[in-house]
C-alpha cells in the first residue's frame, strides 16, 4: 500500500525536477548575470534602458543611479538596477 503512494508522487517530483532545470535555473543564471552588468557600468558605455532608449552613460550617481545622455544635451537620470536592460556594445575580452 505504502509503494503506491509513493509512486502517485514519483510523476510530481519529475516535474518539479523539469521545471528546475527548464525554468528556475535558467532565470537565476540570467539575474546573476545582469546584476553583475550592472555593478560594473562606468563612463562611456552605450546602454538599452528598460523602455527602449539608447544612451551612453555619463556619470554613475551614489552607486544605484546613473545619468544618460539620450540625445543633444537631454540627460535622464534612472535607477541602475531596474532602468537598464542592457549593454549595446559588450566589450571584446582582452587577451
Amino acid at each position: 500500500m505504502s509503494a503506491s503512494g509513493i509512486g502517485q508522487f514519483i510523476p510530481l517530483i519529475l516535474i518539479f525536477i523539469i521545471f528546475y532545470f527548464f525554468l528556475i535555473r535558467p532565470q537565476q543564471k540570467k539575474v546573476k548575470e545582469h546584476k553583475l552588468m550592472v555593478e560594473n557600468l562606468k563612463r562611456g558605455d552605450e546602454v538599452i534602458t528598460s523602455g527602449g532608449i539608447i544612451g551612453t552613460v555619463e556619470r554613475i550617481i551614489d552607486n544605484d543611479k546613473a545619468e544618460i545622455l539620450i540625445g543633444d544635451d537631454t540627460k535622464v537620470e534612472i535607477i541602475k538596477s531596474t532602468g537598464i536592460q542592457s549593454l549595446l556594445k559588450p566589450e571584446a575580452t582582452k587577451k
